[in-house]
């Protein structure tokens, strides 16, 4: 069993029984997804330790791919390991991080996985904790009310992959010949995103997905992101706390 749901911001409470009681069919071998903003690993808070081992004792495996608010100066300091043919980070034994450009396959299906997405609420500007005058123009921007973020507590640069991972995407998708039946990302290609919401402006992330959905042969694409469920293009699922499960044949 294979279940895929949006963005979950270090909330979990879709995973109790309550919301989703097919777990009680569940195993280690079956599998929640979440399509980026996992938001489980930012500042290693007991708060933040308390529901990563909530979510470890749940029946299931759960996998991620990340978003563009995950704390990445910790994710990225875990050791790298293989699993199902593909890199990724262990948060938990069962709490698994997808990791960038890779080609993954579990229970007989592929998947291409390419977390990262653009920030698009730092319309006001992003704050460096160890600047001068940073507390002085930090409440003045929450009283304001604007949108920012801080360097490296609520924004991190590494939010957009970097040109090696860019390169072994492409290496991975060369390996099965651009053929996989299910992608995982954070946000859209380029012509889905501005079908979407034209406010999103292209960048170089968009740009190089929509050359994945140029050149792959793919029965589904899932992603989160834009906090909206909905199909586009009847293959594009876009996700939010909509779980879809996936009907294998």
């Amino acid at each position: 069993m294979i279940y895929i749901t949006g963005d979950t911001h270090g909330n979990f409470q879709r995973f109790s029984t309550d919301y989703f009681p097919q777990q009680k069919q569940m195993g280690r071998d079956d599998y929640a997804i979440i399509t980026g903003d996992f938001g489980g690993v930012v500042d290693g808070s007991p708060r933040e330790s308390y529901w990563l081992d909530w979510l470890e004792e749940k029946p299931f495996t759960t996998l991620f791919v990340d978003g563009n608010h995950e704390g990445f100066t910790r994710l990225n300091a875990l050791p790298v390991h293989e699993w199902h043919g593909g890199k990724v980070h262990y948060v938990r034994p069962h709490v698994i991080h997808l990791m960038r450009g890779q080609v993954f396959e579990i229970s007989s299906l592929t998947f291409f996985t390419m977390g990262g997405a653009a920030s698009h609420d730092i319309q006001d500007g992003i704050l460096d904790p160890n600047a001068p005058g940073f507390e002085r123009e930090y409440w003045f921007k929450r009283r304001t009310r604007q949108m920012f973020r801080v360097k490296g507590v609520s924004w991190w640069p590494e939010e957009l992959p970097t040109d090696a991972e860019y390169e072994e995407a492409v290496r991975s998708l060369e390996r099965v010949n651009w053929k996989v039946d299910y992608i995982l990302t954070h946000c859209a290609p380029t012509s889905i995103q501005q079908k979407l919401d034209r406010n999103y402006a292209p960048d170089r992330l968009t740009d190089f997905l929509q050359t994945v959905k140029r050149m792959s042969h793919f029965d589904y694409w899932f992603l989160g992101h834009y906090h909206r469920n909905c199909v586009v293009d009847d293959r594009f699922i876009v996700q939010w706390e909509q779980m879809v499960e996936l009907r294998q044949t």
